[in-house]
C-alpha cells in the first residue's frame, strides 16, 4: 500500500504540475459548472450589439452588393449613431484590407473617423513563423497602441493585421486574437501580447484604459461568462438600425444607445465568426468581444488558484486515504466517508463559481480515487491471504464450523493473542500404552494412536472444543475460547462423558489386544489468558495460566479414582445438567488446600466404571 501511494502521490504530481494530460477533463467539469451559473445572469444592459445577421445580409444585398459591404455603408449610419454620445463604438470588422474597387467608400469613412475618439477598430496578430515578413513594429507599433520593452529591437518585424482602411491617428484598436486552449476550447481573452519585444494591448484593453476601467495584470482574462449558449447581450439588427438612421422622421428613441457600447459586428453563421466557448460549440465572436468588455468594466472576472493547488490537493487526499487504511479503517467505511469527501469538494468547487474562481478538484480527486481502489484491493488481498491463514491455523485447533465464525468476524492471529476467558480445560492421557507398544511393530503403533487420536479430536470439536495440543499421547483442549461460551464447563464435561464412550468403542474393536488401554480425563473451569504463542515459523494457539495447571493436576489424580474427574469449580458451573458424584479431597502441589473432585455422570446414564491402574 506504501508503494501504491507513492505511486500515485508521484504521478499526481507528474500530470498536475507538469503534463497537464488530463486538463480536458478538469475544464469539461468546470465548464458545465460555468455554463449552469451564467445561465442565471443576465448580461449588462450597458452593452448593446448592432448585429450583422442572416435577415440584415438579405435585406441589404440589393443596395449594397453582397457582403463584404462597401464600407461607406458605415459611414452613414455613423453620424446619427455618434450623435446619441454613446461610451463608445467599437466595430468587430476588419478594416486591414483595402477595397480596391471601391477606394472611395474606403475614404469616406476613413474621413470620418479620424476626429472621432470614441470609434474604436479592432487589429490582429496573425502566425510569428511568417514575422519576417510582417511590418517594422518600431512604425506599426505606435499607432497601434504598443510600447517597447527592454527587449524590443529597432529593426523588429511581425506580421500583424492593423487597419490599413484608416489613417494612422484614427488607429484606436487592438489585438482582438481569442486563443483556443490545448482542448480546442477558448476560455479566456487577450489582455496583452508581447510581439518581438513590444507590448501590444487587446481591444477591450484599449477600450478600458480610455473609459477609466481597471485592468487586472497578466497576459489574459479568463472570462465570467453572463447569459445562456445562445445569444445573451441585446442585439440590435443591423438593417434595422440602419434604416433608421437614414430616415429623416426616426422611429427608434433618440437616447437609445446613450452611455452604452455599441459593438457592430455579426453573430451570422455563414461568416463563420463563431468560436468553442464554454457555453457552445458555435457561439459568436462579437459576443465573446462584449464578455471581455462587460468583466472589465464591473471588474468581474473568473481566477485560478496557483499552480500548486491542485497537486498539493491531490497529496492531501492520497495521505489522508493513506493514514485511513494504516490505521486499519475498514475499506466500504473508507470508501463511504470518501464519498461524502468528495462530494464536498465538488459541492465547493460549484460554489466557488459565482465567487469567481474555479477550482480543480476533478483530477486530484480522480488520482485520489486511484488510490482508494487500489488500496481497497490490496487491503482486500491481504485479508485473503490473511483469512487463508488464518484458516490454515485455525483449522488446527477448532471445529470448522468455529473457524467460519471467526471469519466472519473478522478474527486475526493478533486479535485472538493475549486474551483472557473464562475457559474449562480438559486433559485426557493415556493409559496402559506400554504393554501395548511392547507387543506391537511401532508402525502399527502409530497408526492405532493416529485412529484414537482421531476419533477423540472428533469428539472434541463436536462438542465446540479447542484443540489445544497433543503432549506425547495426551490431548489437551479447552472451551470458552477464542468464542466466549457461558457454557464451556457443561460442553467440555459431555465431552469427557463422550470421549469416554469413544474408548469404550474403540476398546471393542481392538478386542483382546487391547488389554490395559484406557485413559483419565480431568477438568477445570477457571481464568485463562489465551492466545497464539511461539515464534513466527511455527504458532500455538494455546491457554495458559494456573487453570491449566490444576487441570493436568487433576488428570494426574485420576489412576485408580476414576475414568473422569472434574474439580469442583466445574462442577457447580453444570450441577444441573449432570449427576456428579464426589470423589474425595485430594492435595494438589501448589495448592495450599485440599481440592474436592468429581465424576460426573449423565442424568439418565448409568454410574460409569473405574479406570484401571496401570
Amino acid at each position: 500500500m506504501n508503494a501504491a501511494a507513492l505511486l500515485l502521490a508521484a504521478l499526481a504530481l507528474l500530470e498536475l504540475g507538469l503534463l497537464h494530460l488530463g486538463a480536458g477533463l478538469e475544464h469539461r467539469l468546470s465548464d458545465a459548472f460555468v455554463r449552469a451559473h451564467a445561465a442565471r445572469l443576465a448580461p449588462d444592459p450597458g452593452i448593446v450589439i448592432v448585429d450583422i445577421d442572416e435577415a440584415s445580409l438579405a435585406r441589404l444585398q440589393d443596395d449594397y452588393g453582397r457582403w463584404p459591404w462597401p464600407r461607406a455603408i458605415y459611414a452613414e449610419m455613423l453620424p446619427g449613431l455618434l450623435a446619441q454620445q454613446p461610451a463608445a463604438v467599437v466595430f468587430d470588422l476588419s478594416f486591414s484590407e483595402r477595397d480596391i474597387d471601391r477606394p472611395d467608400s474606403d475614404q469616406a469613412l476613413a474621413d470620418l473617423l479620424r476626429d472621432q475618439p470614441r470609434v474604436y477598430v479592432p487589429s490582429l496578430r496573425l502566425s510569428a513563423q511568417d514575422d519576417a515578413r510582417g511590418v517594422p513594429l518600431s512604425q506599426f507599433g505606435p499607432p497601434m497602441g504598443a510600447h517597447p520593452t527592454a527587449a524590443a529591437r529597432d529593426d523588429a518585424r511581425a506580421m500583424l493585421l492593423p487597419p490599413l482602411v484608416l489613417p494612422p491617428e484614427a488607429w484606436r484598436t487592438g489585438l482582438i486574437n481569442f486563443e483556443e486552449e490545448s482542448d480546442g476550447v477558448g476560455r479566456a481573452y487577450l489582455l496583452r501580447m508581447n510581439v518581438q519585444g513590444w507590448e501590444f494591448p487587446s481591444l477591450p484593453v484599449r477600450i478600458a484604459a480610455d473609459l477609466g476601467w481597471a485592468v487586472p495584470p497578466g497576459e489574459s482574462l479568463l472570462l465570467h461568462w453572463r447569459g445562456g449558449g445562445g445569444i445573451g447581450y441585446r442585439h440590435v439588427s443591423f438593417a434595422d438600425l440602419h434604416a433608421d438612421l437614414l430616415r429623416r422622421q426616426r422611429q427608434r428613441p433618440a437616447d437609445e444607445f446613450r452611455d452604452r457600447i455599441v459593438i457592430i459586428g455579426s453573430a451570422a453563421s455563414m461568416l463563420h465568426d463563431l468560436r468553442v466557448t464554454p457555453l457552445a460549440n458555435r457561439y459568436p465572436g462579437v459576443e465573446i468581444l462584449a464578455t471581455a468588455l462587460d468583466n472589465l468594466k464591473h471588474g468581474r472576472w473568473m481566477q485560478r488558484p496557483p499552480a500548486w493547488a491542485a497537486p498539493l490537493l491531490a497529496l492531501l487526499l492520497i495521505a489522508l486515504l493513506w493514514l485511513a487504511f494504516h490505521r486499519r479503517g475498514h475499506a466500504l467505511a473508507i470508501g463511504v466517508a470518501f464519498a461524502v469527501v468528495s462530494t464536498a469538494l465538488l459541492a465547493g468547487a460549484w460554489a466557488a463559481v459565482p465567487r469567481l474562481w474555479l477550482l480543480p478538484v476533478l483530477l486530484p480527486l480522480g488520482f485520489a480515487w486511484a488510490f482508494y481502489f487500489s488500496a481497497a484491493l490490496l487491503e482486500y488481498l491481504r485479508e485473503r491471504r490473511a483469512r487463508r491463514q488464518a484458516v490454515q491455523l485455525f483449522g488446527r485447533f477448532l471445529n470448522p464450523v468455529v473457524v467460519n465464525q471467526l471469519m466472519e468476524r473478522g478474527e486475526t492471529v493478533e486479535s485472538l493473542s493475549g486474551r483472557q476467558h473464562e475457559v474449562s480445560v480438559l486433559f485426557s492421557d493415556i493409559r496402559g500404552f506400554t504393554s501395548l507398544s511392547e507387543t506391537r511393530p511401532p508402525q502399527e503403533i502409530v497408526e492405532l494412536l493416529n485412529r484414537y487420536f482421531s476419533r477423540q479430536v472428533a469428539v472434541v470439536f463436536r462438542h465446540g472444543g479447542t484443540l489445544d495440543k497433543f503432549i506425547g499421547d495426551c490431548i489437551m483442549a479447552f472451551w470458552g475460547a477464542p468464542i466466549p461460551d457461558a457454557q464451556h464447563a457443561q460442553r467440555a464435561v459431555a465431552c469427557a462423558l463422550d470421549m469416554q464412550r469413544e474408548l469404550l468403542a474403540f476398546r471393542e474393536e481392538l478386542g483382546a489386544a487391547a488389554g490395559d488401554f484406557d485413559v483419565g480425563i480431568g477438568i477445570h473451569s477457571g481464568t485463562a489468558v489465551v492466545g497464539f504463542i511461539g515464534a513466527e515459523q511455527k504458532l500455538d494457539y494455546t491457554a495458559i495460566g494456573d487453570t491449566v495447571n490444576l487441570a493436568s493436576r487433576v488428570e494426574g489424580l485420576t489412576k485408580g479414582v476414576a475414568r473422569i474427574l472434574v474439580s469442583s469449580d466445574t462442577m457447580e458451573a453444570c450441577a444441573t445438567q449432570f449427576r456428579f458424584a464426589p470423589r474425595g479431597s485430594f492435595k494438589v502441589k501448589g495448592r495450599a488446600q485440599d481440592v474436592q473432585l468429581y465424576e460426573p455422570a449423565y442424568e439418565s446414564g448409568t454410574e460409569p466404571g473405574k479406570g484401571e491402574t496401570s
